[in-house]
């Protein structure tokens, strides 16, 4: 186990510093996905912070330059996705070397704890909030040293108990909106792929009281609302009083659900009533036998296309999410996926490669099989295969996957997918703005990577999205009365960039 080099540098007592830290630049990710919400791992850990701590989050993501260390935090947080495990541990030996002691925790560490440990004074298994003020003390006191273990839970006690998370904390104006919202916790499927499934985690399905998701967001004093959720909707009651309780806002929102939504024609009628804009869905792939495998119980893929029109009937925009290789993949699926994002014209459609995540039932199976090709933490962010594909090369996996980007946001794809409308005042409305969001959010990245630094995205989304709550306005009351007087055109669509 590596220890902790004595430095001559002095911490500040009582300083708590939370670093999220960096990704990997992914050529087919947009920049403006870390500036669309901001995540609320960190800024929940701020709110379990107890005084007299003085507490400071970093995000790499957001920031320029080096996470700050004068003055050098007496404790140093950070947060372990595989993707940057690497640079995670790159920081924690930085600080501990300069003698801040450094406490790793998310699902990374979750699932190996054994090697984050050898970074750390200490490391934190499972939910991290609850324990949160025990972690400081104990790392003020010496008792945890040495990559002490600690053990939290994401079943008790229940999360809805935890203060609501700090936003103060965040760097002002860096983001579409800071009304990040989790009204619910964990999910109803357990998904072979999914980190949700990671080994020794335990995510049962929480639910928040309506009214304290209500108080939330009447404190935050945005328009636009992002549910961070896993599955919103997976308790369809408790999506039809949050609905109710949200149309008396009069709010823009979005929302991660599966396509197990459009079983209820009703909820997707009061989810347009309330002001839903768009969900993120994910579809994952057309074939039955893959998600079979995988163990997802949704609706089939034969349903898609119902499920997708219905949606869109209620003026719902869909971000479609797909995963490539898959053991029923073969080098067709490219195209076919293609295909049946244009003919249903799904706003957007975000791609992935299959990664096994370490500690999930995938990773374990196909470790087991021999077919894990590397254990270097940074190609496992879904952009490169670090396995090897049953029904095609890894290369042309990958080939595929850069391919699939290139042609679905090729200006004749965006075009072919523009939005329809009932009058031609509409259509070109809606379709401007389709292309100018599109542009923006898949096309111009460049413009991001700018922007995104400088604190510039609420200053340049804010008007658009003030203009589409304006629009909203105009639509949203055609769900709210009978559905028999509604037989003409669909509701007028807001257009914004969906959950990513």
């Amino acid at each position: 186990m590596t220890s902790q080099t004595t430095s001559t540098s002095r911490t500040e007592s009582g300083r708590v510093l939370l670093i999220n830290p960096r990704y990997a630049r992914n050529p087919c990710s947009s920049a403006a996905r870390h500036a669309l919400t901001p995540s609320l791992a960190l800024p929940a850990l701020a709110a379990a912070t107890p005084s007299p701590w003085r507490v400071r989050v970093h995000d790499e993501n957001l920031s320029i330059g080096q996470p700050p260390t004068r003055p050098l935090p007496e404790i140093v947080g950070i947060t372990v996705h595989t993707a940057f495990a690497h640079r995670a541990y790159e920081l924690a030996d930085r600080y501990r070397r300069l003698g801040s002691r450094v406490v790793l925790g998310g699902l990374h560490v979750t699932a190996l704890p054994q090697e984050a440990r050898l970074h750390a004074d200490a490391v934190v298994v499972g939910e991290g909030v609850h324990v949160w003020p025990e972690v400081l003390e104990g790392l003020r006191s010496g008792q945890l040293r040495g990559g002490a273990v600690v053990e939290g839970s994401f079943a008790a006690p229940h999360y809805a108990k935890s203060p609501w998370p700090r936003r103060d904390v965040l760097p002002q104006g860096a983001f579409l909106t800071r009304a990040s919202i989790i009204a619910t916790r964990g999910c109803t499927q357990r998904c072979g792929y999914c980190y949700l499934a990671t080994r020794g985690l335990r995510a049962p399905y929480q639910k928040r009281p309506v009214s304290d998701v209500i108080a939330e967001i009447d404190s935050i004093g945005e328009r636009f609302v992002v549910f961070t959720d896993n599955n919103l909707m997976a308790d369809p009651a408790y999506g039809m009083e949050l609905c109710a309780a949200l149309a008396t806002r009069r709010l823009l929102w979005s929302a991660a659900v599966t396509i197990d939504v459009a079983r209820d024609r009703r909820l997707v009628r009061r989810m347009a009533a309330s002001g839903c804009q768009g969900v993120f869905i994910g579809l994952e792939t057309l074939s039955d036998d893959n998600l079979r495998e995988q163990r997802k119980r949704t609706l089939p893929p034969s349903e898609y296309e119902r499920a997708v029109a219905l949606l869109h009937e209620h003026g719902i925009e869909v971000n479609g999410s797909f995963v490539f290789g898959f053991d029923h993949d073969g080098p067709d699926v490219f195209d076919r996926t293609i295909d049946f994002i244009v003919r249903q014209r799904l706003e957007c459609a975000t791609f992935h490669i299959l990664t096994p995540y370490p500690g999930t039932p995938l990773f374990e199976e196909l470790d087991r099989q021999g077919r894990i090709l590397t254990r270097d933490w940074t190609r496992y962010d879904t952009a490169h295969v670090v396995y090897r594909p049953a029904k095609m090369t890894p290369q042309q996996l990958e080939e595929g996957y850069r391919r699939a980007y290139r042609s679905l946001y090729s200006w004749s794809n965006v075009l072919a997918r523009r939005p329809r409308s009932h009058s031609a005042f509409s259509e070109v409305a809606r379709g401007g703005a389709y292309l100018a969001m599109t542009a923006l959010y898949k096309k111009w990245d460049v413009i991001w990577r700018a922007l995104v630094p400088m604190g510039m995205t609420h200053a340049m989304w804010h008007p658009l999205v003030e203009l589409h709550w304006w629009m909203g306005e105009r639509g949203r009351s055609r769900w709210q009365e009978p559905a028999s007087q509604h037989a003409a055109g669909p509701m007028q669509v807001v257009r914004l960039p969906l959950v990513a």
